[in-house]
C-alpha cells in the first residue's frame, strides 16, 4: 500500500486499491479471537504506543482482520481483542460506497478547521457494545495520522460512514468507547439494548 493520493495539496494513503485482496489476505493468515466488552479493563485505559514494528505486530494484525470479519465489522482496535497496543485495522465503506482497507498504528485525529466539521448525527454501534445502537453527532470528515505496519508515517482520510469508524476506533485505543460520548440516559439505554441482545460473535465475559 505504497501508493498515495493528493487532495489540496496534502498525501494520503491509497487504501482503496486491491482492498479486497489485501484483506482477504490478512483474514485468511489470521486466528479468530473473541471480542471483548464494555466493563474489560483493557477497555477503558489508553493502550500503548507500538514501537516495535515486527512479525509479531503483523500477525497481531492479521489475527484482528480475522476476528472483524467474523464479528461482521467495519472496525476494530487492538483492545477489542485484549491486547495493549496502539493498532486498528478497518474495512469500511464511505457514503459512496468505496471500500477502505487497512491498519493504523499510533493514530491521531487531526484538528480540522471548522469549516471542514459538519457534523452528522447518525446511529453508530460497537462490537464491544453488541446489538446495541446510538445516534451520536460527529464532523463527518476526518484526517487520521499514524504509522503503517512497517512503521512508516501514513495519513488516512474518510467521509461521512469511513470518517465516523476513523473516530471511533481512535477513540477505542485512547480508552474511550463511543458509550463514553453520550448522555447518560443515552448511555442506560444502549446498555439496556445491549443486556437484551445475544451477541452474533464469540465475546469475552467479564468476570
Amino acid at each position: 500500500m505504497s501508493q498515495q493520493q493528493t487532495e489540496h495539496g496534502q498525501e494520503f494513503l491509497d487504501d482503496v486499491t486491491d482492498a479486497e485482496a489485501r484483506e482477504q489476505a490478512y483474514r485468511e493468515r489470521g486466528t479468530v479471537r473473541p471480542i471483548t466488552v464494555v466493563g474489560n479493563p483493557v477497555l477503558h485505559r489508553e493502550c500503548r504506543d507500538v514501537t516495535v514494528f515486527d512479525d509479531e505486530l503483523a500477525a497481531l494484525i492479521d489475527d484482528m482482520f480475522a476476528s472483524q470479519r467474523a464479528a461482521e465489522g467495519v472496525g476494530l482496535a487492538a483492545n477489542q481483542i485484549g491486547v495493549d497496543l496502539k493498532v486498528f485495522v478497518y474495512d469500511c465503506p464511505d457514503d459512496d460506497n468505496e471500500r477502505h482497507v487497512g491498519v493504523v498504528c499510533n493514530p491521531v485525529v487531526e484538528e480540522l478547521p471548522a469549516d471542514q466539521r459538519h457534523l452528522d448525527d447518525s446511529n453508530e454501534g460497537c462490537l464491544s457494545v453488541p446489538g446495541a445502537y446510538m445516534e451520536l453527532p460527529r464532523p463527518d470528515y476526518a484526517v487520521v495520522r499514524g504509522q503503517d505496519a512497517k512503521g512508516n508515517p501514513i495519513r488516512v482520510h474518510g467521509r461521512g460512514y469511513f470518517a465516523r469508524c476513523l473516530q471511533h476506533e481512535t477513540d477505542h485505543l485512547y480508552g474511550r468507547l463511543y458509550i463514553d460520548r453520550l448522555s447518560r440516559r443515552e448511555r442506560k439505554d444502549v446498555l439496556r439494548q445491549m443486556a437484551e441482545a445475544t451477541p452474533k460473535f464469540a465475546t469475552v465475559p467479564n468476570d
